[in-house]
């Protein structure tokens, strides 16, 4: 089980990534699955469940957009948290 943080471009996946890295949180970039995309095209960043936390005070502070946050892993659907 992962998290992923849904970003609307790469760009904007790799300016979190950076931040999140930058705070000590382990992030990697990926497609996101095409069951929670809903145009097909956007990327994600994801996270262990241990770094849940500390990556939403880092988002708070940056203020980077994002279009939401799931739950899940390849094995099993996924679903919307709130953040």
């Amino acid at each position: 089980m992962y998290y992923l943080i849904m970003c609307r471009s790469l760009t904007y996946a790799q300016r979190i990534a950076n931040a999140l890295e930058s705070a000590g949180v382990g992030a990697r970039i990926l497609r996101s699955p095409a069951e929670i995309s809903p145009s097909g095209c956007s990327y994600s960043v994801r996270l262990s469940p241990r770094s849940l936390t500390k990556a939403m005070t880092v988002l708070k502070h940056t203020r980077l957009p994002y279009l939401g946050i799931y739950v899940g892993s390849a094995a099993e659907h996924w679903r919307e948290v709130s953040p």
